[in-house]
């Protein structure tokens, strides 16, 4: 009875077995195929719309986003920004990053806790919001990024 309780759950390993073995002959193959190629042409055109979007918005620039549902563009911070982030004990990216959430909601992670190159600020960002609120999103990033330059202009 005691061992039940290292089992892997009987659902959990069926969706692992479906994954690697997704069907082939099935009439369910089908259906299968066309989903995954919908849900991966979605993510491509995500990751090609956030990637331009941020690298056309003035003080950030974004290479193409590939293998990954991460984008990790490079901002730029001015030197009041720095100066506020200090005051307020934070890293200039995380200041960044929490004036962005509490403007506009949208959550995305420092990218001083991934060890960037001293001097340079990054936040981190993925492309899984849903399809038809991308526009949204990236509009949002735009609008917040030209605020916090105007905001803490030099």
């Amino acid at each position: 009875v005691s061992t039940q309780s290292t089992w892997g759950n009987v659902t959990g390993q069926l969706m692992v077995d479906l994954m690697v073995n997704p069907p082939s002959t099935t009439p369910d193959a089908t259906l299968y195929y066309s989903e995954k190629k919908a849900i991966l042409e979605s993510l491509r055109r995500r990751a090609h719309r956030l990637q331009a979007s941020l690298h056309s918005t003035p003080g950030i620039t974004c290479n193409p986003i590939q293998g990954a549902m991460y984008a990790f563009p490079q901002i730029t911070i001015p030197a009041k920004a720095c100066e506020r982030a200090a005051q307020k004990g934070l890293q200039p990216d995380a200041l960044y990053c929490y004036e962005l959430l509490e403007s506009v909601g949208i959550v995305v992670v420092p990218g001083s806790g991934f060890g960037q190159v001293a001097g340079t600020w990054h936040y981190r960002t993925t492309i899984l919001p849903p399809e038809e609120h991308f526009a949204q999103v990236c509009d949002g990033l735009r609008r917040f990024n030209a605020d916090f330059l105007n905001r803490y202009q030099d």
